[in-house]
């Protein structure tokens, strides 16, 4: 892929806002100028803003988002700049940063108007993130990063660089006389991608890059037949409880598709945000596919093998009650609850045995009451000064609770985009925003 800025750019819906992240190095303000000199050619009332995160991490933070700000003034591009605030965790820092970085760029783009931000991520940063998730034996993350992800259901993280180099990007910086911002971070060996990039030739680079795009196609490919599973044997006979028909597991169902179906729906019961174990849920459909009856609790997934059906529900413990607060969150992995109003007092809890008792119907579509109460005791309800709430109160509120697709609630790789959309369906969950593209998902998302 070459640097010019219509092939970049050409198919990303540029109608709905573009921000772009923008911390000051190569590839970051690369990106910028050159998705500004397309929009200034090819479509110079597309709305644009730059957002710089300052994690305030480092002393020099604080002045790098000054010099970002800076040079979009002096290119005419409005700019702001994100302030990860409050206290830092002493570990799993890296992911708590990148968690708070993007959930602080969503909320720019939602103030904007927008629902894509794109991101400087490159055909390096591609080979680096294989080389770390090979070394730690990850199977699906073998297809790398996906030219589109979709963030909290809300926005998505677009990344037309990953098909340049770094270098590429950084020469055409050099030639304009734009200087660049090095974060020390990226040569520290204390950190594992830095120890990656030093370690990694340029022929490694390529080998790399090029088995993720092969790997990313079969993902897709895999997870579309999954889609397929999923629209065609499950169900969702009474609200928490899932229903698959035994076909799913007969000789004549692709076993690789089927399983990925399967560890999809038991994520998606147990409100997970990864996929269960790629072997145990193997040996799992072994079981079902010889016909065996029996009861299993994998992924905090109920596992119920009766005559007329696989039945899957949350099981009944570690089940969270949540103050709310302005804004919202999503409740067990699987219902994401929204503020619009005040909601002093308020709490989200599991129905609990004795309301599903006495909500249950005698029947839910030909479903055993003794299933269909389980899984409604696990099911959320919304409780104001600890008593149970209304839905008119809860309406008068601002406050609703719909489905989310676990386990791709946060984050939902382009990839897997057809089989998140037909667990949504099977949910009742919300539609997914539009996609980024002006015309279709294309082949690498």
């Amino acid at each position: 892929m070459g640097l010019d800025p219509h092939l970049l750019f050409r198919d990303i819906d540029t109608g709905r806002g573009l921000v772009v992240a923008v911390s000051g190095g190569g590839d970051s303000l690369a990106l910028l100028l050159l998705l500004h000199d397309h929009l200034s050619r090819h479509d110079p009332a597309a709305r644009l803003l730059a957002v710089t995160v300052d994690h305030g991490l480092r002393p020099e933070s604080a002045a790098e988002a000054r010099q970002v700000a800076s040079l979009c003034a002096a290119h005419g591009i409005a700019h702001e700049t994100a302030v990860w605030r409050g206290t830092k965790p002493r570990t799993g820092l890296g992911a708590a940063a990148r968690e708070a970085r993007y959930g602080l760029l969503a909320d720019a783009a939602a103030r904007f108007g927008a629902d894509i931000v794109l991101a400087g991520h490159t055909r390096d940063d591609q080979a680096e993130t294989l080389a770390m998730r090979a070394a730690r034996g990850e199977g699906a993350g073998l297809a790398g990063m996906a030219a589109a992800t979709l963030f909290d259901s809300r926005i998505w993280i677009v990344r037309p660089l990953l098909g340049l180099r770094r270098h590429a990007l950084r020469d055409r910086l050099a030639a304009r006389g734009v200087p660049w911002i090095d974060d020390p971070t990226n040569e520290d060996p204390a950190f594992e991608r830095a120890r990656v990039r030093r370690a990694l030739s340029e022929e490694e680079v390529e080998a790399l890059a090029q088995r993720a795009q092969s790997e990313g196609t079969a993902r897709q490919a895999l997870a579309g037949a999954a889609a397929l599973l999923v629209d065609r044997f499950a169900a969702r006979p009474a609200p928490g409880l899932l229903r698959l028909d035994h076909a799913l597991f007969g000789d004549a169902v692709d076993r690789k598709a089927a399983i990925l179906a399967l560890r999809a729906l038991l994520a998606s019961a147990g409100g997970t945000p990864h996929l269960p174990d790629a072997a145990r849920v193997g040996a799992l459909h072994a079981r079902l596919v010889a016909g065996e009856r029996l009861r299993a609790t994998l992924s905090r997934a109920v596992v119920d093998a009766r005559r007329d059906g696989v039945y899957l529900r949350r099981e009944a413990r570690d089940l969270p009650t949540v103050a709310l607060a302005g804004g919202g969150l999503i409740w067990d992995g699987r219902h994401r609850v929204a503020v619009r109003a005040g909601a002093e007092g308020w709490t989200v809890a599991p129905l609990g045995r004795e309301r599903a008792d006495e909500m249950c119907p005698a029947a839910a579509a030909g479903v055993p009451r003794s299933l269909a109460r389980a899984a409604l005791a696990a099911e959320p309800a919304l409780f104001a000064d600890e008593r149970p709430a209304t839905d008119a109160e809860a309406a008068a509120h601002g406050i609703s609770v719909v489905p989310a697709v676990a386990p791709f609630a946060r984050f939902l790789p382009g990839f897997d985009l057809a089989l998140a959309a037909a667990l949504g369906r099977l949910l009742g969950a919300p539609a997914l925003p539009a996609a980024p593209w002006k015309h279709h998902i294309d082949a690498e998302a």
